[in-house]
């Protein structure tokens, strides 16, 4: 049973991020104290310093010696699920749009699990069940942080080398006059365009932080946990003065980002709706079909379903930012999606409980 002081302490881990959040607003709505390039900065130095060493951090103080097979399996399932379904969806309804995609598995499948989920799954199921959770915030920082870069990059690359309007109007207007040997060379002709979109992507990947902090999170682990070895203080300490604030730099930064739109629901009432009823009940759905499958039963299912249930995270709000892509569609999700977790995630509690 959910006590009020457990309640309270959900409170107390979810204020601090509205703090932060609402004093950028203020700072930039009214104080007028930051330009929008200062802004762009503030959410560059998140990107590229704060969340790489956060994830090191969450990454490195994990054992994958213990990981639970059946919810690290579940949680993959949910993610190639969410992805192949959102790819169909795109394919017939927006033309194969890779941006839609990304945002749509943002929004579904990635929870903010870090600061509100563990106090909630904690008074919900114990302190087991804050574990099981932790593993799936690894998991996200070491696998599908890195796999919505790739996407963002891919996206972004695709853009660059896409043909001008004129040329695509060009070649639809001469498509059926086109005869078949032509048709196939202009085929084998793409194949270099799509290897330097991809060599691209990989160099741009290769000198991201979050990929280097990623991998060496889970290199220290390994070694961490096989041998019981510390990093020394004077590296843990230069590491976790700059991730602490991690999660509070991003709020702050989405707060900045509001202040800059017309609105505060900046993409729009119908689109906030979409965004809420990805979150909220295709995420727990999804990842109540996997656990099915995977064979997770009694605590373990519960776990699974009410972390999928948790608001929408902050992480790809900024990675959005970034690469401008729908970053007013993110922020509506985190901002609206914190103020309603507690209930949501409740309603689940009680529910599965029947």
């Amino acid at each position: 049973m959910v006590s009020l002081t457990d309640l309270y302490h959900v409170v107390e881990a979810i204020c601090p991020l509205y703090t932060a959040m609402i004093l950028a607003y203020i700072s930039v709505k009214w104080c007028k104290l930051f330009t929008s390039d200062q802004c762009s900065g503030i959410n560059k130095f998140v990107a590229k310093f704060s969340i790489p060493l956060l994830s090191f951090q969450v990454i490195s103080t994990n054992n994958p010696y213990k990981m639970n097979l059946k919810l690290v399996s579940a949680d993959i399932l949910q993610k190639l699920l969410a992805f192949f379904l959102l790819a169909v969806i795109s394919k017939i309804r927006s033309r194969g749009k890779l941006n839609w995609v990304i945002t749509g598995i943002s929004l579904s499948t990635l929870p903010n699990t870090l600061i509100l989920g563990i106090p909630l799954l904690k008074a919900m199921y114990g302190v087991e069940a804050a574990g099981l959770l932790a593993q799936i915030v690894v998991l996200q920082s070491l696998i599908w942080y890195n796999l919505l870069l790739l996407l963002f990059e891919l996206n972004a690359t695709r853009e660059t080398h896409a043909k001008p309007p004129s040329a695509v109007a060009e070649v639809e207007a001469t498509e059926d006059a086109v005869p078949k040997e032509e048709a196939e060379d202009e085929g084998k002709d793409k194949r270099p365009e799509i290897r330097l979109i991809l060599v691209t992507v990989g160099k741009k990947l290769i000198i991201n932080p979050n990929t280097h902090a990623t991998l060496a999170g889970f290199i220290w682990a390994c070694i961490r946990f096989r041998w019981g070895l510390q990093l020394p203080k004077i590296v843990d300490k230069s590491i976790s003065i700059l991730s602490d604030g991690g999660l509070g730099m991003a709020m702050f930064s989405l707060g900045l980002f509001m202040a800059s739109q017309a609105s505060i629901i900046a993409c729009g009432t119908q689109k906030a709706v979409l965004a809420i009823a990805m979150k909220f009940l295709i995420g727990p759905a999804l990842m109540a079909v996997c656990s099915i499958a995977t064979g997770a039963r009694g605590i373990l299912f519960k776990v699974a379903i009410v972390q999928a249930a948790l608001p929408q995270g902050i992480v790809p709000f900024v990675f959005a930012k970034e690469y401008n892509l729908h970053p007013d569609i993110l922020s509506t999700g985190v901002m609206l999606g914190l103020l309603i977790a507690t209930p949501i995630a409740l309603a689940y509690f009680y529910l599965l409980a029947l």
